[in-house]
């Protein structure tokens, strides 16, 4: 491997720790702001409309998450193609990322969720209710509730696609590594 290579890799390797690391903290502060958003929109909110924004907050904090999430795995597969070799470019590479996607998820292990759906599920459930304590007439229910539902697909969508991602993204990737000369 050659020293470009190397630091490339290590370039790359870097990236992934650094976005799993933004990942969590735009989570964390992200739902700091959303509940703040929230509490002030309930407190202060004369129209359902007004959970909007709270839901747009949400909204744009998945979408960063979600976007961090495709970015890694993106890079881990570029990494399993192009570093990972049999015989291996380097004896002092690890094969993490084919480590990674072999090892799944056991039965019985502790299952996280790179993408907090269920908080984000959670989140949108409290978010439209200051928006029903306020009454809404049907067009604003169905407007913010609407809204809501739209929001949640989205989670659902991002959920089954990043499933697929690795095994499509690997694939991609070995196509591209059989056409270089």
């Amino acid at each position: 491997m050659t020293a470009g290579e190397q630091d490339e890799y290590r370039a790359l390797r870097a990236t992934i720790r650094e976005r799993g690391t933004a990942r969590v903290c735009i989570f964390a502060a992200g739902i700091a702001a959303w509940a703040a958003a929230t509490i002030a929109t309930a407190a202060l909110a004369s129209s359902p409309v007004a959970s909007l924004l709270p839901l747009l907050l949400l909204a744009c904090m998945f979408e960063a998450i979600f976007a961090l999430h495709v970015g890694v795995e993106r890079i881990g597969r570029y990494l399993q193609v192009f570093y990972e070799t049999d015989p291996p470019a380097s004896p002092a590479l690890p094969k993490w990322e084919h480590a990674a996607m072999a090892f799944g998820r056991p039965r019985g292990a502790a299952v996280t969720d790179a993408l907090f759906i269920v908080p984000f599920l959670l989140a949108a459930l409290f978010n439209i209710a200051p928006a029903l304590l306020l009454n809404p007439i049907p067009t604003e229910l169905i407007f913010v509730g609407g809204a809501h539902a739209l929001f949640v697909l989205r989670l659902v969508v991002a959920r089954i696609t990043a499933g697929r991602q690795r095994a499509i993204d690997l694939e991609r990737f070995q196509r591209l590594k059989a056409e270089r000369p």
